[in-house]
């Protein structure tokens, strides 16, 4: 595979325009060697302006430009799409408000030879929500207690900072996602989970969005608890639902869960599911 091919940087945006240029400069900053590709889902504060003048500057940014808001989970389903479609290895997703800092992917990358997927985790370490206001961050603690209890997935399931391995998981996988909202997350997490993906966690800190609001609603909260009972329903009585036809390429043990490592990489203990 190409070294142009290796790693995809997929972040969806709606209204960041005060965000996206100092985000991507500090991801080139990093120089990966990465392509990056912005899915835009018709912004009216001009971010796909600014998006198309860095495309036409920079060979490795892309623009998906979408022709109206279709929802965060949709916007990660088409990157994936594009992702696979050009035979990336490795996906990485964030968000555009600098709460996922760019200074921690270097992290995700070290450990993508020994898993499948690796996610950042805001419940293993202490004051991972530096900034949040209290509805924010009882609605975070609200939802992870929630997939624990109905999915009895012991992971953070609801942050969209992770790193796939494309190479590993078929993309038949993500065509059993119904989600197009935030339940994509959880939704998508807990099918690569059902089928065995090993998984590493990451302890983050998520500071508060600075620049710009948030596009989580009460109703976003609502409509996700209603599709985490149904995912729950499909786990008892429609198994075959979240069954991939095609199983994951993965070298690693099936369904190994690595617990928490620091970011400075150093080891931890791991256990099967």
């Amino acid at each position: 595979m190409p070294a142009d091919r290796s790693l995809l940087i997929l972040i969806p945006t709606y209204n960041e325009a005060e965000n996206i240029g100092p985000l991507l400069y500090q991801i080139r900053q990093l120089d990966l060697r990465a392509d990056i590709l912005i899915v835009n889902d018709h912004s009216t504060d001009g971010t796909d302006e600014i998006v198309a003048a860095l495309a036409n500057e920079t060979p490795n940014v892309y623009l998906l430009q979408r022709a109206s808001k279709q929802g965060i989970g949709s916007a990660h389903d088409a990157g994936i799409d594009w992702a696979y479609s050009r035979g990336y290895q490795l996906l990485l997703t964030m968000d555009a408000d600098f709460t996922h800092s760019p200074d921690s992917i270097p992290a995700f990358l070290n450990r993508a030879d020994e898993f499948d997927l690796v996610i950042a985790s805001r419940f293993v370490g202490k004051n991972s929500l530096p900034g949040w206001n209290l509805f924010r961050r009882s609605l975070t603690y609200f939802g992870h207690f929630m997939t624990i209890l109905l999915l009895q997935m012991p992971l953070d399931a609801t942050g969209a900072f992770r790193l796939y391995r494309l190479d590993r998981i078929p993309a038949q996988i993500f065509a059993l996602v119904r989600s197009r909202g935030y339940s994509f997350f959880f939704e998508s997490l807990f099918i690569l989970w059902f089928n065995g993906a090993s998984i590493a966690e990451l302890p983050v800190v998520l500071p508060a969005r600075i620049q710009g609001n948030s596009k989580m609603a009460v109703r976003d909260a609502i409509d996700s608890l209603r599709f985490l009972l149904g995912l729950s329903f499909r786990k008892f009585f429609a198994r075959t639902s979240l069954r991939s036809p095609v199983p994951l390429r993965s070298g690693a043990e099936l369904g190994r869960i690595g617990r928490p490592v620091p970011l400075s990489g150093t080891s931890t203990h791991e256990r099967n599911t």
